[in-house]
């Protein structure tokens, strides 16, 4: 093991992930440490997917979307899984504009009925 691996425990800490997430990573192939044993040790490569994993997350993007996009670098290479997150990207930009938009109506809604409820008491 070179130093630059990481343990089952250090990976946990390192990306702030339960050991739950990390296996559940690992049971749909997102991950795929190296083992020694019982021992699980995470390369360099595995950090750097994990770090597109968590920011895929943050995103929005479901982790099967994520697991596709990151088999088409090992299929593919690099040109093919940038043209495919540009379409990814483009489409998740338009979903959380229109997130947006739903939640900035709610809001509103909500400020008005919670004004008009406050007159309401205020007339009392």
């Amino acid at each position: 093991m070179s130093d630059t691996n990481l343990s089952f425990k250090e990976m946990c800490a390192k990306f702030d992930v339960t050991p739950r997430t990390l296996r559940y990573y690992e049971y749909i192939e997102l991950l795929q440490p190296e083992r020694q044993g019982r021992s699980r040790f995470y390369t360099p490569r595995e950090c750097a997917r994990m770090t597109l994993i968590l920011r895929g997350r943050k995103f929005g993007f479901a982790l099967e979307e994520i697991r596709q996009w990151l088999q088409i670098y090992e299929n593919e290479g690099t040109d093919a899984q940038m043209q495919n997150w540009i379409k990814l990207a483009d489409r998740q930009l338009t979903e959380l504009a229109d997130q947006r938009t739903q939640l900035d109506e709610a809001m509103a809604e909500l400020k008005a009925l919670r004004d008009q409820t406050e007159k309401s008491l205020s007339r009392r």
